[in-house]
């Protein structure tokens, strides 16, 4: 997929014609930087880095040169994604921190990882869906609407309902 877009973005007020290969190649260090000084998470910080050039291409028309930079604006994006990443994986880690994939001190116990995968299993087919979307596949309510083609309300109540019946299968004490 080729994007040969050309966007009139410069940081120095100069109207240069830079495709977003160029602000990749241009902004991607930094970024990456930035991102990983703040959350100390190698592939976390690459998904940030990528998602905000996939947001950015998405929704570049939003960018107005006049109010910021493109790098500013490439820096919020990312900012912006990063936090509602950690927020999504805290909010994991308090609820069901026996879920919690991402435990960097230590790889579960095989017996534990079976136990977790059958405890999904156990779970309705509309609610496994909804779980395995959120924290497996780090989507958002707003796309595990349109993944499953139901209102955001039902995806809310779905991951609300699988979550206690999830600690209640795997007994976990709050």
């Amino acid at each position: 997929m080729s994007l040969n877009k050309d966007f009139s973005y410069a940081d120095d007020g100069k109207h240069d014609e830079q495709s977003i290969e160029e602000l990749f190649v241009i902004y991607k260090p930094s970024i990456y930087q930035f991102v990983y000084r703040y959350c100390q998470d190698e592939q976390l910080s690459i998904d940030i880095v990528q998602d905000t050039f996939i947001r950015f291409h998405k929704y570049h028309e939003t960018f107005d040169e006049s109010k910021s930079s493109v790098k500013t604006f490439l820096f919020r994006m990312a900012y912006q994604i990063m936090i509602n990443r950690l927020k999504r994986r805290s909010r994991f880690k308090k609820l069901l921190p026996f879920l919690d994939h991402q435990n960097d001190q230590h790889e579960l116990p095989l017996e534990d990882k079976l136990t977790i995968q059958s405890a999904i299993q156990q779970l309705p087919d509309d609610q496994r869906a909804v779980i395995l979307l959120t924290y497996y596949h780090d989507q958002t309510q707003k796309e595990i609407s349109k993944i499953l083609e139901i209102p955001i309300g039902t995806v809310k109540s779905r991951l609300h309902t699988s979550l206690k019946k999830l600690k209640v299968i795997l007994e976990v004490k709050e």
